[in-house]
């Protein structure tokens, strides 16, 4: 059939209708991978009462944003969705799904233009997980498209280049017979200066830690550029909260991470922002042109704002539940932040009500809040919450 693309929506998809019919107007169809306004000829694969799912098959009209793809693994590869944009069109579509998701979510109409951060385009992350396979032949790559199938992969263009040098080395090495098949995945976080590499091995839960040393000794002496290499134990249940057990290293188990005049610990397993361009711009945000008596960091990490927000608060409150973040969080906390391992709905449930706090600063994962959370949010006596 011939749809008409009406706009983007969250997560990539394009938003078409099915023709009208005797019971009214006609249903949702999301397709992947094309732009508003495109026309497009294209198949249903999965039907549901109010909305169904397709794939275009044919480009009958392109958009004038539209542009070839960049990684040679686009479409088949589950990590991007928007390549087929220019980097200008891309953030026009996130900031109107944004705008829409306020509009139609919270029913909140911004009543002024958004600020765009824009980032490099490519080679911004710091931080790279990838999937292994040793066997029938080794591979290194993501997940495909809807897919829980791996898709080999040899370079990624949003990696930074330290980054895409270590897959190029962790190929060769698996090509030679050199990655133990305990090794299931591996993490590669990159500094700031893209010059020293930290990376994780996540392995087979039954690993031994002689086993596990001897192979974070083989990966450190052909990547260079690593600092170091820590070996974790992977979760028996993929559903399980504990975090990963480390149980061998060759090399330092931590990076510093340099931003603006502050320097981080962040350790083998501890969350960071990807974004390497853009960290900065994201402190600014947080900490710039605020103080006062009392700021929280929920969602603290390493600390990333909580320790500039003490140059400017008499008191920073810094949570954190991870107990590798947390370690991390402690050690780079100037002497008014107070650092507690907790995590944000258990904080705010002891946190006195009516108490102040000049500043709230939140940065969820990628679930987001929770309704819990927003509730206890809003009994805290605060005039300002950034949420990244």
């Amino acid at each position: 059939m011939q749809l008409t693309i009406e706009k983007l929506v969250y997560g990539g998809d394009g938003l078409a209708r099915l023709p009208a019919d005797e019971h009214g107007r006609g249903k949702t169809v999301f397709l992947p991978f094309v732009l508003a306004g495109e026309t497009v000829e294209a198949a249903l694969l999965e039907q549901k009462p109010s909305f169904a799912r397709g794939r275009a098959t044919k480009l009958l009209q392109a958009s004038p944003h539209r542009v070839e793809p960049h990684c040679p693994y686009f479409q088949r590869c589950g990590g991007c969705h928007y390549q087929h944009a220019g980097y200008e069109h891309q953030l026009e579509i996130k900031a109107a799904i944004l705008k829409e998701n306020l509009r139609r979510l919270a029913k909140l109409e911004l009543g002024t233009e958004l600020q765009i951060h824009a980032s490099p385009p490519w080679n911004y992350r710091n931080r790279t997980r990838l999937k292994v396979q040793t066997a029938p032949e080794f591979a290194l790559g993501y997940h495909k498209f809807n897919s829980h199938e791996l898709l080999p992969v040899e370079q990624c263009p949003i990696s930074s280049p330290l980054i895409n040098r270590a897959i190029t080395a962790l190929w060769e090495l698996g090509r030679g017979g050199q990655i133990a098949q305990q090794i299931r995945e591996v993490e590669l976080f990159a500094d700031s200066a893209d010059a020293r590499l930290l990376v994780e091995l996540y392995c087979a839960p039954d690993l031994a830690r002689e086993s596990a040393r001897q192979i974070a000794e083989e990966v450190k002496s052909v990547l260079p550029e690593a600092a170091g290499v820590v070996a974790f134990r992977s979760s028996l249940s993929a559903h399980s909260p504990a975090e990963p057990q480390a149980v061998a290293r060759a090399g330092e188990g931590e990076l510093t991470y340099e931003v603006g005049r502050h320097s981080y610990r962040v350790s083998a397993g501890s969350f960071f922002q990807t974004n390497r361009h853009l960290t900065q711009a994201l402190v600014d945000i947080a900490t710039g042109n605020v103080s006062g008596a009392a700021a929280l960091d929920l969602y603290a990490g390493v600390g990333l704002f909580a320790t500039v927000l003490a140059g400017s608060f008499a008191q920073v409150i810094a949570v954190e539940p991870s107990p590798t973040s947390f370690a991390d969080l402690s050690y780079n906390s100037p002497g008014n932040v107070r650092a507690i391992r907790a995590t944000t709905e258990q904080f705010l449930r002891d946190y006195a009500v009516g108490r102040k706090a000049d500043l709230v600063v939140v940065a969820p994962p990628r679930a987001g809040l929770g309704e819990r959370v927003v509730r206890a949010l809003a009994r805290v006596n605060s005039p300002r919450l950034t949420y990244f």
